[in-house]
């Protein structure tokens, strides 16, 4: 599949699911705007990438004023996007509903789900304009068969997955698709938080032993998700696990 003429803003591109997703896209033509709230890490990943293929840009998703920039340093760099991908998450530790507090809480659900509020107005209007565009949100399998100790979290996901579907009803006369990636645990920087910050053979052999395909995620996998997405005009409003069977 070639992407060329394609843009693309991703957010939390500068590492895991969203660098893969990044790379993926630029090696079939695609021209990405890496946004990441560390600027360096997005800085590392553009100078990895051909010349002139991708910017970097920083910034937290949780705040309107940042999205808004990243979205208009996309226009200026390269044009209206016609791919946004919500990648950008965060996670509270691994343990008792009553004991997150209300902080932490409140920046699970600033970060997963207004940011997509504030993406969506900072971009949706300039994609009618432009003709259509496709939206993928990264949300979990955890919005779908939740995890106990991550229920702030298993909320969060679970909010973007049914804001995935809706959002796809209502745009779709303007042809504008909008589907979830749904990944199971994988190794990115949030594991340590998902199984409750203690790292052992013994624990990740507890958490693989729920996934029948024996492994956890790799942002390859996410990558390839993203790749399909992106070439199957006619797919919207879905929630794709990419789980090895967990959610089954």
């Amino acid at each position: 599949m070639e992407l060329k003429d394609k843009i693309a803003l991703i957010t939390g591109a500068g590492h895991g699911f969203g660098e893969a997703i990044t790379r993926a896209y630029v090696e079939r033509g695609a021209k990405v705007a890496v946004a990441d709230i560390r600027k360096e890490a997005a800085d590392s990943v553009v100078a990895s990438l051909p010349p002139g293929s991708a910017i970097a840009i920083g910034g937290d998703v949780s705040s309107k004023a940042a999205i808004e920039e990243m979205v208009a340093a996309t226009k200026k760099a390269f044009g209206v996007p016609n791919i946004v991908v919500n990648n950008a998450g965060y996670t509270h530790r691994n343990m008792s509903m009553l004991d997150v507090d209300e902080e932490t809480y409140d920046r699970v659900f600033a970060v997963n789900v207004k940011s997509i509020y504030y993406m969506t107005h900072a971009v949706v209007p300039a994609m009618k304009e432009n003709g259509g565009g496709l939206i993928i949100n990264i949300g979990s399998t955890a919005g779908i068969r939740p995890r106990p100790g991550l229920t702030w979290y298993n909320a969060s996901k679970a909010a973007v997955n049914l804001m995935s579907k809706s959002m796809a009803i209502e745009l779709a006369p303007w042809k504008i698709r909008v589907n979830s990636i749904c990944p199971v645990l994988g190794l990115t920087g949030m594991f340590s938080d998902f199984i409750g910050g203690i790292d052992t053979p013994e624990i990740r052999e507890k958490f693989v032993s729920t996934i029948p395909a024996g492994r956890f995620s790799e942002p390859h996998d996410v990558a390839e998700a993203a790749l399909y997405l992106t070439g199957s005009d006619f797919i919207t409003g879905i929630e794709l696990p990419v789980d090895g069977g967990r959610t089954i």
